[in-house]
């Protein structure tokens, strides 16, 4: 029985590239719809929100003499071109799905429209919100924080490369140990990398919970909808 009826599900950008360098592997792209397809077939409400760091950094271009800005534009866009190839995906696996874009490129995606997202969702669709929030200085961690309040959806899945919150960067301390919960207040007190400020903010204010786990641990999105003990919840 799935725990949540609505979700809003926040990829990286990096997380599509699989082992490339750079872009879209196939087969990573495919495994991670394919998973997305698993808990929409329990009957439960997907939106998602994409970043674009495996095509552009808004932040790594600022840094190196490029308007931050601008720079940040050119993400947006690269997080349209995420959500075109995810949407295209799972057309070919079956699945319907919608790209609802912040920036109008209205030949290529539709514009967000908020009842219209709504309308999607209830009839099942999958709806891929791309462009962030349409904002230069603003990520997609706070893009997916919005959309999902905005939507209502009664949680948002951040997915990671690390299957949760640790107390300590578990690639440096051996001794690093897994949150199975932990109080959006615990996380600023101990100062712990959950999601930019803003989002992490945003989400606190909405008291919309925040489920950090690993993409790449097979099944594990399906036993996060499910309430099991898979990655780390930030809760009120």
């Amino acid at each position: 029985m799935p725990a949540y009826k609505r979700i809003l599900l926040k990829l990286s950008g990096e997380a599509l590239m699989g082992d490339d360098a750079y872009g879209i592997n196939r087969a990573t792209i495919v495994r991670m719809v394919q998973e997305i397809r698993e808990v929409t077939q329990m009957g439960i409400e997907v939106a998602v929100v994409i970043g674009g760091g495996n095509i552009f950094r808004g932040v790594a271009g600022g840094s190196v003499g490029m308007d931050r800005a601008t720079a940040d534009y050119m993400g947006m866009l690269a997080t349209v071109m995420n959500s075109l190839a995810l949407a295209d995906t799972m057309r070919q696996e079956g699945m319907t799905a919608r790209v609802m874009s912040a920036i109008a490129i209205e030949q290529v995606v539709e514009p967000y429209v908020r009842p219209k997202a709504l309308q999607y969702l209830e009839e099942g669709k999958i709806v891929v919100f791309a462009a962030g929030t349409g904002n230069p200085f603003f990520t997609t961690d706070t893009a997916a924080a919005l959309r999902g309040a905005e939507i209502g959806a009664e949680i948002v899945l951040k997915a990671t490369k690390v299957d949760g919150v640790y107390s300590a960067d578990p690639k440096k301390d051996p001794t690093a140990t897994r949150y199975a919960r932990i109080s959006f207040d615990e996380v600023i007190t101990r100062n712990l990398q959950v999601m930019d400020g803003a989002a992490f903010a945003l989400c606190r204010d909405q008291k919309l919970p925040i489920k950090v786990f690993s993409i790449f641990k097979p099944g594990a999105l399906r036993r996060v909808v499910q309430g099991e003990d898979e990655g780390t919840l930030v809760h009120v």
